[in-house]
């Protein structure tokens, strides 16, 4: 979800959003202009790419109208402006005019940055829109829907549609509305594999788990039905080693210990901690060392180091298999 300064007024003079997440950004030029028509159901929108704001272009759009009519006024790509036409973003910060809102689009980065920095210190209001690369962070956002949309979801959902859709934040966020929409009551796990049952097949994470459930020729399937669907190796070596890793501290965590302080000192959620407590019973100290080295050489096969990834994740997801019945 979308970071915003303390300054969280849409019609602010000037929305500064930064980063390269375009549905959030989106969502912040939407919020700006939503608030705008419902003070004025005529307000005025100009939507321009950076090379369709020419030098002088900026002035003509704020200067005071015989209607004072509000207006909005969206420069994307704002990094990739001329220097001309900083110098005149620049200008008018310094004396933003009435009724006007500027929706200044960057995508953050050194390039640009004078220009970051100039609305920053004219105190425009920020949204922060930067990829979500982490998984933790995908699923705040899918939890952050439902909530928008009122609805109530468990966590094993939140997480199964995660693992499903995968990082595209637009598929995400459609899909949380789509469930939002058709179903009613709680929005369960079960009710997730029922409308994304072929996609959750796919992930893999699903992969991982029967790997480290010893079900190799599950694995073998999930995985090769991933790879003919499009999800990247890295994504799948990545799985495999979070889903080691997990048992390797769950292993070596205090016995008795309750769900919740395992959580919280493992950082793992409570329902995953049940989970890798299912999957952990056929492994070793040995079987975690081996299985990570046969990871850690997948995820070196599939960066480069090796002329099949195909067959490195294969090894992998065998390795694995076998480490889950080392004991």
């Amino acid at each position: 979800m979308a970071r915003k300064s303390a300054n969280d007024d849409p019609l602010a003079p000037v929305t500064l959003a930064v980063g390269q997440e375009d549905l959030l950004l989106d969502r912040a030029v939407q919020q700006v202009v939503a608030a705008a028509r419902a003070a004025d159901a005529d307000t005025d929108v100009r939507d321009l790419t950076s090379d369709q704001l020419q030098p002088g272009t900026l002035a003509e759009l704020t200067s005071p109208s015989l209607f004072a009519e509000r207006k909005v006024v969206v420069v994307r790509n704002s990094q990739d402006l001329s220097a001309d036409s900083v110098k005149d973003v620049k200008g008018y910060l310094s004396s933003p005019a009435e009724e006007i809102t500027l929706v200044l689009l960057h995508a953050g980065g050194a390039k640009g940055k004078g220009l970051l920095d100039a609305a920053r210190k004219a105190g425009a209001r920020e949204v922060a829109c930067a990829k979500m690369t982490k998984p933790a962070d995908r699923l705040s956002f899918v939890r952050g829907e439902f909530r928008a949309a009122g609805r109530s979801a468990t966590p094993e959902a939140c997480q199964a549609l995660v693992d499903a859709i995968g990082s595209d934040l637009r598929e995400l966020a459609s899909a949380c509305s789509q469930l939002a929409a058709d179903v009613e009551g709680t929005i369960d796990e079960a009710v997730v594999a029922r409308y994304y049952t072929g996609r959750a097949e796919a992930s893999s994470f699903t992969v991982a788990d029967r790997a480290v459930e010893g079900r190799a020729a599950e694995a073998l399937e999930a995985l090769r039905w991933s790879i003919a669907t499009g999800v990247a190796p890295v994504m799948i070596t990545s799985a495999l080693a979070q889903g080691v890793r997990a048992i390797g501290k769950l292993a070596s965590a205090p016995r008795g210990a309750r769900p919740g302080d395992l959580a919280r000192e493992l950082g793992m959620p409570p329902w995953k901690i049940d989970r890798v407590r299912q999957q952990m019973r056929g492994w070793s100290a040995d079987g975690v060392a081996t299985a990570l080295r046969a990871v850690a050489a997948a995820d070196a096969g599939v960066k480069g180091g090796g002329d099949d990834p195909e067959y490195a994740l294969e090894k992998a997801v065998v390795a694995v298999a076998r480490a889950a019945r080392s004991r």
